[in-house]
C-alpha cells in the first residue's frame, strides 16, 4: 500500500495493516516507534507482543523526555514493554559530527535508508534497539512501525540482527510506506 504522502493522517490505516499482516503471516511481535504514546496505544488489544520503542531523552531538549512517566506506566500495564535508549542509527557518532563536521558511516546507513522513506529508516532502527535490548527474539521477522514527524506511515515485515552486525538485518517487505515523502 502507498500512501499518496507522508503524515500522521496515515497512522491508523498503517496500524491496521500492519496488525492484519501480522495475523495473516503469524508474525507474533510488533514494534512501534512513539514519542508520545499515541501511535503506541493504537495497538492495544492486537494480540500481538508489542514494543514500544521512544525517542532517547534529550532529543527534543536536554535532559528531557517526549514522552511523560504517566504514558509509560500506561503502556506497560497494557502489557506493552517500553525501551528508552541511545539511537542506533545517530547515536554518539552524530555528537562527533555536529563537532567536528562531516559525515560518519552510521550516518550514510541512516541517511541511505531514508532514500526508502523516513519510515523505513526509523523501522529498521527501533528493531535493531528492541532486539539489541533483548526485547524480541534473535532470527525471527517482526512488523517494524515508523513514521515520518509524527503518527505512522510505515510498516515493514523485518528480520533485525544487532547493531554490531547490522548488515544482516533484512526488510522482507514493505506493508505500506508514503510515495511521496
Amino acid at each position: 500500500m502507498y500512501f499518496k504522502s507522508a503524515g500522521p493522517e496515515n497512522t491508523q490505516k498503517t496500524i491496521e495493516l500492519a496488525v492484519k499482516t501480522a495475523h495473516e503471516r503469524g508474525i507474533n511481535y510488533i514494534v512501534v516507534a512513539s514519542c508520545s504514546g499515541k501511535t503506541a496505544k493504537l495497538l492495544e488489544n492486537c494480540g500481538k507482543n508489542v514494543v514500544v520503542v521512544t525517542h532517547v531523552n534529550g532529543f527534543a531538549e536536554p535532559g528531557k523526555m517526549e514522552i511523560d512517566e504517566k504514558t509509560i506506566e500506561e503502556l506497560k500495564a497494557k502489557g506493552f514493554k517500553v525501551y528508552t535508549g541511545t539511537h542506533v542509527l545517530s547515536g554518539a557518532e552524530r555528537g562527533i559530527s555536529r563537532k567536528f563536521g562531516g559525515v560518519y558511516p552510521v550516518e550514510i546507513i541512516a541517511h541511505s535508508l531514508r532514500m526508502l522513506g523516513q519510515g523505513v529508516k526509523v523501522a529498521v532502527e527501533i528493531s535493531v534497539m528492541a532486539l539489541d535490548a533483548g526485547l524480541i527474539p534473535y532470527g525471527e521477522d517482526i512488523i517494524a512501525i515508523g513514521g515520518t514527524s509524527e503518527g505512522a506511515d510505515t510498516a515493514v515485515i523485518i528480520r533485525p540482527s544487532h547493531a554490531a552486525s547490522i548488515f544482516e538485518t533484512k526488510i522482507k517487505e514493505i506493508i505500506c510506506k508514503p510515495y511521496e515523502f
